[in-house]
């Protein structure tokens, strides 16, 4: 490598989004929408970033089932490389503590959590074990069956954000009253709802610890992934069994506590997650019975675990009980 190659390898590597790009490929091959996301950067920018590293050799491309991935060169670790990738090594140890690094492995492992509950990526992927591989096999696809088998149910999506989960929910329920803070976001939930074609949804403003919906009115209530930007989550619960009616059930999905400071300033996050205890007693201050916080979704080496909560609010004739054992 003569100085001027040199003199531009090293200029290229002087810009920090490429340095957290490649250190993100060395841990793992990635797509543009992965590494989007992982890095908080605009798709144009990782785009550009991916194309001056592929000019210089230090990246390369590779196509799989319809998608183009990027991982790190080969040619990194062969000569005219060799000091360079060993540059890089010491200065990916060094900076595991760095706040944005801890950041992007944190979103790095959110992204293979995704990718492992994928059937269809996942199971080309282990060619280790042909049976995995079940074309049509999804998520996705059994949540929807599942919802086929419940009755015509009135669900509330608290905190429903873009409204992706609420039109799921519209596939099966008899109607859904759709709820978030935000116009703006609301305004984009609703267009999909037209996109989709949906009829079935109410769309409404309001604050979780302030519903815009009377007493007893539906017989779902779903926090999803909402009540960490809560300002009151026991409030916020406890709206939440209000608007259910005798008999029917709050349901939670939420972060168990964790460490991940760079939430609050990058999602909104006003609360790091929630002991199972303390979900539980949420639960269980709100009037609901038999309330039970379980795990539903965990990988080793992710910051984030997904709990799930649920109680089931008293008929008048039953006399509510708080900390009621969980069902086995």
């Amino acid at each position: 490598m003569d100085m001027r190659q040199a003199s531009a390898l090293y200029r290229l590597l002087g810009d920090e989004a490429r340095l957290r790009l490649l250190r993100v490929l060395h841990r793992e091959r990635l797509n543009v929408t992965e590494l989007t996301g992982i890095l908080g950067l605009a798709q144009s920018g990782v785009s550009r970033h991916l194309g001056l590293l592929k000019d210089a050799g230090l990246v390369t491309e590779e196509k799989d089932a319809g998608y183009t991935y990027y991982r790190l060169a080969p040619s990194l670790h062969e000569n005219g490389h060799r000091a360079i990738w060993a540059a890089l090594e010491e200065q990916f140890g060094a900076a595991t503590g760095d706040p944005s690094v801890r950041a992007d492995e944190a979103r790095l492992q959110e992204v293979l959590r995704l990718r492992k509950e994928n059937f269809d990526t996942h199971g080309a992927a282990d060619t280790r074990d042909a049976r995995q591989l079940v074309p049509g096999r999804s998520w996705a696809a059994w949540s929807r069956a599942l919802g086929l088998l419940l009755p015509p149910l009135t669900i509330a999506d608290l905190g429903c954000g873009e409204g992706y989960l609420t039109i799921e929910a519209s596939r099966w329920a008899a109607r859904v009253i759709a709820v978030d803070r935000s116009e703006a976001v609301l305004e984009r939930a609703r267009a999909l709802g037209r996109r989709r074609r949906v009829s079935n949804v109410t769309w409404k403003r309001g604050e979780l610890e302030k519903l815009p919906i009377k007493d007893e009115a539906v017989d779902v209530a779903l926090l999803s992934q909402a009540l960490h930007h809560a300002v009151n989550p026991p409030r916020a619960v406890a709206e939440a069994a209000r608007i259910t009616v005798p008999g029917g059930r709050v349901l939670v999905l939420d972060l168990r506590r964790h460490h991940e400071e760079w939430v609050r300033s990058k999602l909104g996050d006003r609360r790091l997650g929630f002991s199972d205890d303390e979900l539980r007693n949420m639960l269980a201050d709100a009037g609901l019975r038999h309330p039970r916080v379980g795990v539903g979704a965990r990988k080793v080496g992710d910051p984030f675990t997904v709990l799930i909560g649920s109680g089931q609010k008293p008929n008048p004739a039953t006399k509510s009980r708080k900390h009621e054992p969980d069902e086995s």
